[in-house]
């Protein structure tokens, strides 16, 4: 019988993948948030797809966010829109 009151131990996929897979994720997404930093610190401009790409994420899932928005150490700033390109600026928050 399982108690309901008690939640089910979860378990990351990760967990079962061998250490230097893992360590390589890890390094995968440092690099990812130095990208990140370095289109921050020198104001760049970047696409929706440009964004999704580097959240590893659906284009339709940056541009429904709206605004402006938080993505993990950036605020995220709707720009301007080129064409049927929308430009996004990330901005530093500590």
């Amino acid at each position: 019988m399982v108690d309901s009151a008690t939640p089910a131990p979860s378990i990351d996929a990760s967990d079962n993948l061998p250490r230097e897979v893992r360590v390589a994720q890890l390094r995968n997404t440092v690099d990812m948030l130095h990208m990140a930093d370095e289109i921050a610190n020198r104001g760049y401009l970047i696409t929706s797809s440009e964004l999704a790409d580097l959240m590893d994420v659906n284009a339709s899932a940056v541009t429904s966010r709206g605004d402006n928005w938080v993505w993990r150490n950036w605020v995220v700033s709707r720009v301007r829109r080129e064409g049927n390109q929308i430009l996004w600026q990330l901005e530093r928050v500590d």
